[in-house]
């Protein structure tokens, strides 16, 4: 057995290969590997909505972001990606950019998400904290279908429990 792998080695160590072949095949098998790895991350769209600077008209953003095999997880990497704020120059910022996610919890089709103190402030741009956990509340209900309800903490105290409790119950 080790012979008949010696000889394959050293046919295969003889074997010339023209440089435009070898260039043609790396270009051929290139987009293969990049297929194979898009399919491979699973990668999943998702929308946000920011607000524009002049006169706050709605801005849709599309993302890609990685495809989770937990659903807790999935909310977050949205969740936290909701926190960066816009791409585009022209959109506030939902949350002051020092907000982080402190945790999320997924359970029953209820989403709770513990957010630091900075949420509670409103973004120096301008906006007001209940209209942007609406909008968060909104996203994450509208990307993720299996969630019904999502209640909102900053610093671990409940942020507008009424209006939260509403929403999902609609």
């Amino acid at each position: 057995m080790n012979d008949k792998m010696t000889h394959w080695l050293r046919a295969l160590a003889n074997v010339q290969v023209p440089g435009k072949w070898l260039w043609l095949s790396l270009l051929a098998v290139l987009p293969m590997v990049a297929l194979i790895d898009f399919c491979a991350l699973g990668l999943a769209r998702r929308t946000y909505v920011f607000y524009a600077i002049d006169g706050g008209a709605i801005s849709v953003e599309d993302r890609m972001l990685k495809r989770s095999a937990s659903r807790e997880v999935a909310i977050t990497r949205y969740v936290e990606e909701a926190l960066l704020g816009p791409v585009s120059p022209d959109s506030l910022p939902l949350f002051p950019r020092e907000t982080r996610l402190r945790s999320l919890l997924y359970r029953d089709g209820v989403v709770y998400a513990d957010l630091s103190e900075d949420a509670a402030l409103s973004p120096p741009e301008g906006g007001e904290v209940l209209k942007n956990l609406k909008t968060l509340h909104a996203g994450i209900t509208r990307n993720f279908p299996f969630v019904r309800e999502a209640r909102f903490f900053i610093a671990g105290r409940a942020a507008y429990v009424a209006e939260f409790r509403q929403a999902g119950n609609r």
